[in-house]
């Protein structure tokens, strides 16, 4: 789900002065191009009646002594921005003195908006981060924490085509975003199962979803917690390829949270009341799926709550996963995708782990 409507990077220069250009009409109300309506964050206002949060804020009205803070997200509310809003339906950004708005981007221009200081965060991807930082005028961002710890996306192709690995891809046609990754990604696992990468048609998605695998195109990068929940509930047998499967350098962090550097260097303390009530968030989630999927579509009241619920069960033991904490993350797992974009041109060359992100705001 997280890059359906995303443009890859350009460069860095064009980026920033696009953003400025979108910002002079006021960041705080981005336009998401075909994206539903921006989504009203604010406290329900029978915050201070959830069962399972007694501390949980009673009222709307604002409070001019919390301290502020944006976060600016990849893309139209969804299950993997659940902790945030059960954080902020749980009242566990106002116990920390926060005063937390959440909004929607303008289209693939989150990391730029982050950079400039539109957000104090954002909601991003290791492959977009490091392609911010490896530029040659280099975003000044970076990630805080892991939403999710493993990549939980991949291919997918309709059950009955006899597509069941990147060895029948060709002769094939791709419907995709057109990012500079994802054609590198394609290469990779083509290559490794002998299958040529110039025989795959390549096209832009149209948006229209799991039904396109019909009769319009044979392959689409699918997210299990979105792309794959639906086809269930609409009786649509894909077969499924996870990309952490085919090539385990292509197991890395998506999605993650970015902030700038300036918010790191001036404003630690928020940053790290900010990563803790979220991590609550996140952790409630984890223990209470059903009841965060409800949250969710009291932010997000257009997807139907069957479809949230079996999309936060799934995600429910994601999260946290083999980590230590929610949120940690790994050299090796920085270190290992970025020398893959750097075999395939994606990137000059690798950059440390160190300059990508950091553990230490994480409660």
């Amino acid at each position: 789900m997280k890059k359906h409507i995303l443009t890859a990077y350009c460069a860095a220069g064009l980026l920033t002065a696009c953003c400025l250009a979108a910002c002079s009409s006021g960041a705080s109300d981005p336009d998401q191009s075909g994206a539903p309506e921006q989504i009203n964050t604010a406290a329900p206002q029978d915050a201070s009646k959830e069962a399972d949060a007694p501390n949980a804020e009673t009222s709307n009205a604002p409070d001019n002594s919390l301290e502020k803070v944006t976060v600016i997200l990849d893309y139209v509310a969804n299950t993997n921005h659940t902790g945030m809003y059960v954080a902020l339906k749980n009242g566990y950004y106002a116990e920390q003195g926060l005063d937390v708005q959440i909004i929607e981007p303008t289209e693939g221009a989150t990391a730029t908006l982050v950079a400039v200081g539109k957000g104090d965060f954002g909601v991003s991807y290791q492959e977009d981060v490091t392609i911010a930082l490896a530029s040659e005028d280099p975003l000044p961002i970076k990630a805080v924490a892991a939403i999710i710890q493993h990549n939980t996306s991949g291919f997918a192709a309709c059950a009955d085509k006899g597509i069941s690995s990147p060895a029948d891809f060709e002769g094939r046609t791709y419907a995709g975003w057109g990012g500079p990754g994802e054609e590198a990604v394609l290469k990779a696992v083509m290559a490794q199962s002998g299958a040529d990468f110039s025989r795959l048609n390549l096209v832009i998605s149209d948006g229209s979803g799991f039904e396109a695998l019909r009769d319009k195109v044979d392959i689409m990068w699918f997210y299990e917690a979105w792309d794959n929940v639906k086809c269930t509930l609409n009786d649509f047998p894909i077969h499924y390829m996870p990309v952490r499967d085919l090539d385990e350098r292509l197991d890395y962090y998506t999605p993650v949270i970015i902030a700038g550097n300036q918010v790191l260097k001036n404003r630690p303390d928020m940053v790290k009341k900010f990563l803790s009530a979220t991590a609550r968030g996140y952790e409630y989630a984890v223990s209470h799926p059903e009841e965060s999927a409800a949250i969710l579509q009291e932010y997000a009241p257009d997807y139907p709550l069957e479809m949230l619920i079996m999309s936060q069960e799934y995600l429910a033991d994601k999260y946290i996963d083999d980590a230590p904490a929610w949120g940690e993350m790994k050299d090796e797992v920085w270190d290992r995708y970025t020398e893959f974009m750097a075999e395939y041109g994606v990137i000059g060359q690798p950059i440390p782990a160190a300059d990508c992100y950091t553990n230490e705001f994480l409660p």
